[in-house]
């Protein structure tokens, strides 16, 4: 586990304390009931805000605390615990990223502010089919124009701010693109995990580069799979340790099921799994901070790796809970649901897998 400074403790203490007072998972139960279209609270998203999670990566000039991607990491952690949806990934992490990398300073001081206050939100467009394929790019940019389509948009439904790749004049690289722009359309998704999500549509969109290229591309996806995967860790140690406590107080056949060696395997393989995916989580998070070069690397061991352990232990909580975890009264279903939907995202395990492949040069 990573030595933590004050500050981080506090910032983390803080998003602990919030999420179990104002976001329980009941509080997830009831945002998915409502319908709401946006797929977050939007009260939830502005206390957010005010307490400056929106800003952590960005720098103080433009409204930020700069307090870096481990701290970002703690937040987005304590939000998984209880599966609560915003979008500080895809705002505060990913969009705000894109601008920090790759803005001139009039596109910085235009977005940043306002991505750190809360008021805009920020999306990032990558995907073109049904799995991701950064490199697989059919949207093209001309004459300060993008026309094209993505899938699969995080908060892509109600962002004012959308982060697009295209191909340009000198490859692959990213373009802002307002979201009330008359050349954008959207199809909202109803996604397992009832996250918002959509599918943009581009038609002659107007277009403003951001400087980087392809390189700039792979930096803003590995901090998106970064913070996604630091969501994950939340998420998988909150399900293991609401297991772990029915392991403690079922009882059946006389006796306590968590006494069942067969089960103790089973609860000590998940908590040495967890173990290991904190690791790499924090490994990679502090590696991006660092800017060290073997970043791309972690992240993509800290993705599969954790990927494979969220699947793990959403799949042993329904099947430990027995019956009563394989309805919709109880929570269990939420994180297997979010488990699928997460694992996808940003690339999957294989995909992962055999991209640290590549790049160790297997």
């Amino acid at each position: 586990m990573a030595v933590l400074t004050e500050e981080q403790s506090m910032l983390k203490d803080a998003a602990k304390s919030w999420v179990q007072e104002k976001s329980p998972v009941s509080a997830f139960r009831k945002m998915r009931d409502s319908g709401v279209e946006l797929g977050y609270d939007a009260a939830a998203w502005n206390e957010m805000a005010e307490m400056g999670w929106a800003g952590v990566i960005i720098p103080e000039e433009y409204g930020g605390s700069n307090f870096g991607y481990l701290s970002l990491g703690l937040i987005l952690e304590e939000l998984g615990r209880t599966l609560t949806a915003s979008p500080l990934l895809a705002s505060g992490l990913a969009a705000a990223s894109a601008l920090v990398l790759g803005g001139s300073d009039a596109q910085k001081s235009e977005w940043l502010p306002k991505i750190a206050d809360g008021t805009v939100v920020g999306a990032l467009a990558i995907d073109e089919g049904p799995h991701h394929h950064p490199d697989k790019v059919e949207t093209t940019f001309k004459d300060g124009k993008i026309t094209g389509r993505k899938t699969f948009v995080l908060e892509g439904y109600g962002a004012q701010l959308l982060v697009v790749s295209a191909k340009g004049p000198d490859g692959i690289g990213l373009y802002l693109v307002r979201g009330d722009d008359k050349g954008v359309s959207r199809q909202r998704l109803h996604l397992a995990d009832s996250r918002g999500a959509a599918n943009v549509e581009f038609k002659g969109a107007a277009a403003e580069p951001l400087s980087g290229g392809p390189e700039l591309v792979e930096k803003v996806l590995d901090r998106a799979r970064a913070g996604i995967s630091a969501e994950m860790l939340g998420a998988a140690t909150q399900a293991f340790e609401t297991t772990l406590e029915y392991l403690k107080t079922r009882v059946q056949f006389g006796q306590v099921i968590g006494s069942f060696q067969a089960l103790q395997h089973r609860a000590a393989k998940m908590f040495t799994d967890l173990e290991l995916s904190r690791s790499a989580v924090e490994a990679a998070l502090t590696a991006i901070d660092n800017d060290a070069p073997d970043t791309a690397e972690l992240v993509s061991l800290a993705k599969a790796k954790m990927g494979d352990t969220y699947h793990l232990v959403s799949n042993e909580m329904v099947q430990m809970h027995g019956g009563i975890g394989m309805t919709d009264a109880h929570d269990a279903g939420f994180y297997l649901k979010r488990a699928r939907a997460a694992e996808a995202a940003f690339g999957n395990q294989a995909y992962h897998r055999d991209r640290y492949a590549r790049i160790q040069g297997y």
